[in-house]
């Protein structure tokens, strides 16, 4: 009797190859995952186990990208008016009047509004040289828009700052460039 011929293909094992895929395709997620959390800024780091604020929307903001951290005051206030976690920096607009203005986000996506007269290096009596606002909105023409507590609106972008007193009056003061 003769030997039945083999005449099937040779087959290539795929297990290192797969292996091989997988591990690239891993650490390819991985940097594109790290890449995106850092432009977002500070994660939630304690929103799962922080109490969230009471609102009436059921969905929660979404996060702005920041860039570093609000000043110290600012962290420091952040907790009395309802801040949960470090208040990572939006926007900050100096302006020709030599007030220094702080857009803040924490870790669940609410903002605040915190401004100093002569900025961070200046003397701050909240109330006086500063003014701190809970509840800003991010507006769809790309402004923030927050309201003291005597009714007043301020509204910020990165060129101006527009505040609507409760009589309807309007105060401008143009950013500093530079």
């Amino acid at each position: 009797m003769t030997p039945l011929d083999d005449h099937s293909q040779h087959r290539r094992p795929l297990f290192f190859p797969v292996v091989i895929a997988t591990v690239m395709l891993t650490i390819i997620g991985m940097t594109g995952g790290y890449l995106l959390s850092e432009r977002r800024g500070p994660g939630p780091a304690d929103a799962a186990s922080s109490p969230t604020p009471d609102d009436s929307s059921s969905s929660a903001p979404a996060l702005l990208p920041t860039d570093g951290l609000c000043p110290q005051r600012t962290q420091d206030l952040g907790p009395s008016q309802g801040a949960v976690g470090e208040l990572g920096r939006v926007l900050e607009v100096a302006t020709r009047s030599k007030t220094v203005i702080w857009i803040c986000q924490d870790n669940i996506g609410q903002l605040f509004y915190h401004a100093n007269k002569g900025g961070e290096t200046a003397p701050w009596k909240e109330g006086i040289t500063a003014l701190f606002i809970k509840n800003v909105q991010y507006l769809p023409d790309g402004s923030f828009e927050g309201v003291a507590s005597d009714g007043s609106r301020f509204n910020l972008t990165p060129e101006r700052l527009l505040i609507t007193k409760l009589d309807g009056s309007l105060v401008e003061q143009k950013a500093r460039v530079g």
